[in-house]
């Protein structure tokens, strides 16, 4: 690495760390959650070996300048799995790096990340479902989704069974697929950060969230149709309207701010009186006259109007529950209080 780089905020703790000895490091690993462990575990990879004067920076930026000697580094493999099995133990070690080398096998797809979800959807034309499916992982869950939508009904099943029952790829079978389709494309690498995603409902998940209703819709239906245990446990991890009970008082808030007042107008139409008092008493009177207002004077609506209301309050909720901005409680001791 040349010392005019520029380092990154991951980079600096990865090059920090390797100055320090491993049990002083492993203490300062575990103050990080599983997620940055993973990010900084990829920069050792990456940083098999770092020039001192770049080390020295970065330890001066962070305020941590060793005293003795010239700062010099040695990165790799193996001083990421053996800092990682001192902080974490053997067993989440062995996981993290196993999900680290299929990240960076992942890396492979960056290309596909700055296409349009036509070209992606052309280029998968014809693989396999479990093929399309490894790609849909490593992708971000928006661009998945918008491949996914571009399918038939048949095909996005297919698609969509594969990728919620696949386990991790090997690292060489991500790269053949990755070369393959590159080849193809003729596409050109454009530096991006690694997806950090592998097989799995969660994945699965990530995709339908982002999806429109009517996608969404019509593949949980076809996959109830083949395969119901998959659809329930795929159901029993998405969001959905009546979920907003689940949420802190402050969390509800956040969910609504923004929605306008017809159109949570129409989503308590009909929703069950927990649902709707969740709602109505995490709003501000002068948004509930209007609300009032308009559930007054509505009259009869259809119901794909309620449906595309609630749509719309659960796009809201999934988008900030994705972000970490809002947090889903679990079990029967979180229900909603008024």
């Amino acid at each position: 690495m040349s010392p005019a780089a520029g380092l990154t905020g991951t980079q600096k703790v990865a090059i920090v760390l390797m100055q320090m000895e491993r049990s002083r490091a492993a203490e300062v690993m575990r103050q990080f959650s599983e997620f940055e462990a993973d990010e900084i575990a990829a920069e050792l990879v990456r940083l098999r070996s770092v020039e001192s004067d770049v080390a020295e920076r970065a330890l001066a930026e962070v305020h941590e300048i060793t005293t003795s000697g010239r700062a010099t580094a040695r990165g790799g493999r193996e001083v990421a799995a053996g800092l990682l099995e001192a902080s974490f133990g053997s067993e989440r070690a062995t996981t993290v790096m196993d999900r680290l080398a299929s990240s960076l096998a992942g890396k492979s797809f960056e290309f596909l990340e700055s296409a349009e979800a036509v070209q992606v959807g052309a280029l998968l034309d014809g693989e396999l479902p479990q093929t399309t499916a490894l790609v849909l992982a490593h992708l971000r869950p928006e661009i998945g989704s918008a491949v996914l939508a571009g399918f038939d009904p048949a095909h996005r099943t297919d698609v969509a069974r594969a990728l919620a029952t696949m386990g991790p790829a090997s690292p060489e079978a991500v790269r053949v697929v990755a070369e393959t389709l590159k080849a193809r494309s003729g596409a050109v690498v454009a530096p991006r950060a690694p997806a950090d995603a592998v097989g799995g409902i969660q994945p699965l998940v990530d995709i339908i969230n982002r999806s429109d209703t009517a996608v969404e819709r019509d593949l949980m239906a076809q996959l109830e149709l083949r395969d119901p245990v998959l659809a329930e446990q795929v159901r029993a991890r998405m969001l959905s309207f009546a979920d907003i009970v689940r949420f802190e008082r402050r969390d509800v808030q956040r969910v609504l701010r923004g929605i306008d007042p017809a159109t949570l107008a129409l989503a308590v139409r009909g929703a069950d009186a927990a649902v709707a008092e969740a709602i109505r008493s995490n709003i501000s009177d002068r948004t509930k006259e209007i609300l009032d207002a308009e559930t007054a004077g509505a009259g009869q609506v259809r119901q794909s109007q309620v449906d595309d209301a609630r749509a719309a309050v659960v796009r809201s909720m999934r988008q900030l529950e994705s972000g970490g901005e809002i947090t889903l409680r679990s079990g029967d001791e979180d229900r909603y209080v008024a």
